[in-house]
């Protein structure tokens, strides 16, 4: 569908030379028909008036009109009376050169894990924000952002995180950042400095984690997770000096990290001069037990806390922040100034507002009436359903592991990408256990199956209309 630009819309680039023999209406018209073969110009776009378009390259209108008659004629250009100038929907065009996207068909209901319930974020709250930060703000703070991020958002963060979270958190070693991952990236490339070079990760865990270490040229190693959660043990046994950790609530198998484990991995990144990257990713939402602190408030000097708004709120904001150990909080604002000069000041200053009027926590005490109702949805229906499949990790968050019965298959990966493909071919999106494996390994097939962003009837529609896949056979 071609954007409908308002008013006179935006300039239209073409190059016309005078000093070029060519006439300049030859000129005109391959530039505007190279331009529409190109893609430049969509099928369906209004080109400037005649006379917009003359005044803006310096030549006649009667060149132009005569150029737009002439383009129409071989059928590139349409005009109806009292209307635009447009790209005729019969003109070839490509897309910008590039090799064409292959074809993905959307699935009707999706069990897609790590998606919060994009329909019930605040708006009207966060638009208030919004307009009370734009009138606020004080001009000087629309000029050069601080590395660290906006002052403010960091003192009611760390007044916040320390409150809701048991986390030791200093305002001074607080950097806001566009996200988890880029908060995970600054962390990294600030531990490369120290001389790490092999990070630890969860197995099973986060893929795009790793990929994130390796894009930076770290080596990577896997740490099996059981239900006490990562196995120190076997981390100790590796030679990394950082280990990236999903304590409250493992992703993606749900288990929380066992009280000794959690001794024992501080003991181990004391020993070892280590860091210990806890990603806070949902522990906002918990449901059959009081909520857990932070690790970072056990360790403050080995513990870099890495947290957002992506689940909270939606994934589309881009605001997270990092509370750092205190030697590395410089050079991780340092590789935030260089990435993107500081994350915007506006959405700082709107967040702040939003977690100092209370709107941020009536917000999350909705989404968890919201997310359990969800939850006991999709028990309900695995119950009604597919009574063989074991579920396992609903203690917290929106996503829960589906352990397949003996006889949908031993080995991993056959078993779910069958389950997966033919989940899709009845509309439903499926998502397997064997994504989040370190390498070639396999282990019993299961799948991941998120739920935050599905109706409570979607939710049973899409199991029982998958529940004959999920069955032993």
């Amino acid at each position: 569908m071609p954007i409908e630009w308002t008013g006179s819309g935006p300039e239209l680039l073409l190059n016309v030379d005078r000093n070029r023999p060519e006439p300049l209406r030859d000129q005109l018209e391959r530039a505007l028909r190279e331009s529409i073969r190109a893609g430049r110009l969509s099928t369906g776009e209004r080109l400037p008036s005649s006379r917009a378009l003359a005044r803006d390259l310096g030549i006649s209108r009667g060149l132009v009109t005569e150029c737009y008659a002439q383009l129409q004629a071989e059928g590139y250009l349409v005009t109806q009376g009292g209307s635009a100038t447009r790209v005729a929907a019969t003109a070839q065009v490509s897309s910008v050169g590039l090799p064409p996207s292959p074809p993905t068909e959307p699935v009707r209901i999706d069990f897609r894990p790590g998606i919060p319930d994009l329909s019930s974020f605040p708006r009207e709250q966060w638009s208030r924000a919004l307009r009370r930060a734009c009138r606020e703000a004080p001009s000087d703070l629309l000029g050069s952002l601080d590395p660290y991020g906006d002052p403010t958002l960091r003192e009611v963060l760390a007044a916040y995180l320390r409150r809701v979270r048991g986390a030791a958190a200093d305002p001074g070693h607080t950097v806001v950042c566009a996200g988890y991952a880029q908060g995970l990236h600054l962390v990294l490339r600030a531990l490369m400095d120290g001389g790490v070079r092999t990070v630890a990760f969860e197995d099973p865990g986060d893929p795009d984690q790793r990929a994130i270490a390796e894009m930076l040229g770290l080596g990577v190693v896997g740490v099996p997770v059981d239900e006490g959660g990562v196995d120190v043990e076997a981390l100790a046994a590796t030679d990394a000096r950082a280990v990236v950790l999903t304590p409250t609530h493992q992703s993606p198998t749900g288990v929380l990290l066992a009280p000794d484990r959690r001794q024992a991995l501080i003991a181990w990144a004391t020993t070892r001069n280590a860091t210990v990257i806890e990603d806070d990713y949902d522990a906002e939402f918990r449901y059959d037990r009081a909520p857990v602190g932070a690790l970072q408030g056990l360790a403050p000097h080995q513990v870099a806390l890495v947290g957002s708004v992506s689940k909270s709120l939606a994934p589309a904001l881009r605001l997270g922040w990092i509370l750092s150990p205190p030697h590395l909080a410089a050079a991780v604002a340092h590789y935030k100034q260089l990435l993107d000069r500081g994350s915007p000041v506006i959405d700082q200053l709107a967040l702040a507002d939003l977690l100092e009027s209370g709107h941020y926590d009536r917000h999350l005490r909705h989404m968890r009436q919201r997310y359990a109702a969800r939850r006991t949805a999709l028990v309900e229906a695995m119950r009604r359903y597919a009574p063989d499949v074991e579920l396992s990790g609903l203690a917290a968050g929106f996503h829960t592991v589906a352990r397949l019965p003996t006889g949908t298959g031993e080995a991993a990966d056959p078993a779910e990408q069958a389950v997966i493909a033919a989940g899709r071919q009845r509309s439903v999106g499926l998502y397997g256990m064997s994504a989040y494996l370190f390498g070639s390994r396999r282990g019993p097939a299961q799948l991941v199956l998120g739920f935050g962003n599905l109706t409570p009837a979607a939710i049973a529609e899409g199991v029982e209309t998958v529940a004959d896949l999920l069955q032993p056979r």
